[in-house]
């Protein structure tokens, strides 16, 4: 059950919003009285996803292409207000063995999972770090932590994120603006069917996610 934030209302930027766990989240702080927009690959299934949200600022959104994602966060700021919460959500992950990977498969993974993250949080800290306060959330994996078989290039493009983003975090340390990442185990979505999940470790549901994710912000 979505209870009512007690803090003031925050302008938050989602990408990967249109399914999934940023669709979860972007629901979940609508609930406690944020102002959400999201961005999304698919653009027809992010404007139904804002219809049932019962949210107006939505767009298409490319994260590997820097002028589409500081076209989104524009959009965001002329509709929304400065943007106070960026979260890094849009990811992909394909599963096979590594001498099998299509190196299309493998560029499209590092430019979504790891040069989206990168590009995001560059032009977020460039809004940022002006006004001395924002934070920046980057969705990253318990595969950037443990090696999964089958999810070589996955856990390398997570452990990336979680690389970048600590790094990144202690760069800015005192300037006002946070840096966080949230680390799912495997997760009911689109994004892990055909899995079988984490030895030892029982699926979250991407509501949990995105609780934690609303209760970290």
């Amino acid at each position: 059950m979505t209870r009512p934030t007690l803090f003031p209302a925050k302008t938050i930027a989602i990408t990967g919003g249109a399914r999934g766990i940023g669709y979860q989240t972007a629901k979940e702080l609508i609930g406690r009285g944020h102002r959400v927009a999201i961005g999304d690959i698919d653009e027809a299934r992010a404007k139904e996803a804002a219809d049932e949200l019962g949210i107006s600022s939505v767009a298409r959104l490319d994260v590997t292409d820097p002028d589409s994602f500081r076209a989104f966060l524009d959009m965001v700021e002329t509709q929304l207000g400065p943007i106070d919460v960026l979260i890094n959500n849009a990811g992909i992950m394909p599963t096979g063995h590594v001498h099998e990977e299509e190196d299309t498969v493998t560029r499209r993974q590092v430019e979504i999972n790891v040069l989206g993250v990168i590009f995001g949080t560059k032009l977020a800290l460039q809004r940022m770090l002006p006004r001395r306060a924002g934070h920046i959330i980057n969705t990253a994996s318990l595969a950037g932590e443990l090696s999964v078989p089958g999810l070589a290039t996955y856990c390398g493009t997570k452990f990336a994120v979680i690389g970048f983003t600590e790094a990144a975090r202690q760069e800015y340390r005192k300037s006002g603006v946070c840096l966080s990442t949230v680390r799912p185990t495997f997760t009911n979505t689109e994004l892990v069917a055909g899995t079988s999940g984490a030895k030892g470790l029982r699926n979250a549901e991407p509501q949990e996610i995105a609780r934690a994710t609303a209760d970290l912000i």
